[in-house]
């Protein structure tokens, strides 16, 4: 069995009752947390989620509210007791940005109990992180306006949008996405489930999209603040009956079996 737990919903705009976008991969053999955004800790405890079952951690990009709370996350786990390694999945360009995060937090391997193994994947190289869960990463447009800042900076700037293979089912992530020629990305692929963030894109665009993946249900919103909920919901309330049930709006906490 393998499912999808929604640790938070919400958008990059701190909320009073949801958290910032995160899930959780489980799986019988590998736990993989995707993103790990300001408040990420709490978030997993008010979720019920244990720290220390985890077994990796994906960082999608390094907005704040996607890795800020991976240090503070490491912390729970060794005040938890850890002793097994924790994997950071990381783009291969932003390692350097991640390792140094880490080390200006004071969280060093021999002090911590437990080890932190980096994994940096390249975009369209397949990565297999355990027996039952691959994922194939690909550059979004998310970062590409500031992406000219490399120049000033010396910075790197990566967004990727995820194919996953869980067991026998494809689930298309899109992250944090720049424009509807994002939703394109794995059009060689038929996923069995896709999710959307609907901050950074109209929720009908995805929709549509939607409709060419044949996807019934299966078509996942997340990350939205609190103030789109309303037009969000009205919008999925008018939809017809046949794609209304497509849809599901994420809540914080949401389990969906795969």
């Amino acid at each position: 069995m393998a499912n999808l737990f929604f640790i938070g919903t919400g958008s990059g705009k701190t909320s009073v009752d949801r958290f910032h976008s995160s899930f959780l991969i489980n799986t019988s053999g590998y736990n993989l947390l995707i993103d790990a955004g300001d408040g990420i800790s709490k978030a997993l405890h008010k979720q019920g989620v244990e720290f220390n079952p985890i077994d990796g951690v994906l960082i999608t990009h390094l907005h704040p509210d996607h890795y800020t709370g991976l240090a503070s996350l490491i912390v729970q786990m060794k005040m938890y007791g850890r002793k097994k390694d924790l994997n950071i999945y990381i783009n291969s360009c932003l390692e350097e940005a991640i390792k140094n995060f880490i080390t200006n937090s004071y969280l060093f391997p021999d002090k911590l109990g437990f080890g932190i193994n980096y994994h940096s994947f390249q975009n369209n190289v397949q990565i297999r992180v355990s027996d039952e869960i691959n994922f194939l990463p690909r550059e979004n447009s998310h970062l590409a306006l500031v992406s000219e800042l490399k120049k000033n900076t010396g910075l790197y700037f990566s967004s990727s949008s995820f194919l996953f293979d869980i067991r026998d089912k494809k689930i298309l992530y899109t992250s944090d996405i720049g424009s509807e020629e994002d939703l394109h990305l794995f059009d060689d692929y038929t996923p069995d489930y896709f999710i959307s963030e609907i901050t950074h894109i109209k929720p009908e665009e995805v929709v549509n999209k939607s409709i060419q993946f044949e996807i019934n249900p299966g078509l996942i919103f997340t990350h939205y603040s609190d103030e789109d909920v309303v037009d969000v919901q009205n919008y999925i309330s008018n939809l017809s009956d046949e794609l209304k049930s497509r849809v599901i709006l994420a809540n914080d906490g949401l389990n969906i079996d795969l």
